[in-house]
């Protein structure tokens, strides 16, 4: 994420200084990219400062189409506990994408609009007012909302191909029964 926001820059600049001394040691590795877990990002459809669904407004980030993979985290450990002794795994990466949570958060919306039986009233936020809110905030807070920005506005968690130096974990695990997320929010109604 060499384009990051700062200062959530911060946090890819220092992965990226530990990934280079695991390497250059010739460290065996296998790197697992989890991604939105769903206890922080799903049950508050994604919403900031809460982790339950609202109950009248909801609010969407862009025009809510960029793909984002929620992940239950019991899932990420079952599949980071496959990968340990995978030589297929060995040296690479671990991308958590199970295609049916590979959603956009208007997909999400529309899930917890179906079970709960309720519509809520969707506000889009224009990705130039939500970096602008961003102005005069403590340092932890932007960066957070700077990792909103690049996942929900550009799509930074899907918007690329996995290359030769990575692998999918659905595909190498097909036995994982992943939790999908119109189960997973069903804990919330």
């Amino acid at each position: 994420m060499e384009h990051a926001l700062a200062p959530g820059r911060e946090s890819f600049d220092q992965k990226m200084i530990v990934r280079k001394a695991i390497e250059d040691a010739n460290i065996p590795f296998t790197y697992v990219s989890a991604n939105c877990f769903a206890g922080y990002f799903v049950g508050s459809l994604s919403q900031l400062e809460t982790l339950i669904p609202p109950k009248d407004k909801v609010r969407i980030y862009g025009d809510g189409n960029a793909k984002v993979v929620y992940m239950d985290e019991d899932d990420i450990a079952t599949y980071a506990i496959k990968a340990i002794d995978d030589p297929r795994t060995l040296n690479r990466t671990l991308y958590l994408r199970p295609p049916e949570n590979v959603l956009s958060q208007g997909q999400l919306v529309e899930i917890w609009e179906r079970l709960s039986g309720k519509k809520l009233e969707k506000i889009y936020i224009p990705g130039e007012d939500f970096l602008a809110s961003m102005e005069g905030m403590d340092y932890v807070a932007q960066a957070g909302m700077g990792h909103f920005y690049h996942i929900f506005y550009e799509g930074c968690l899907t918007n690329f191909e996995i290359g030769e130096d990575g692998e999918e974990a659905s595909n190498l695990y097909p036995e994982v029964k992943y939790t999908r997320m119109d189960e997973y929010l069903k804990i919330f109604l």
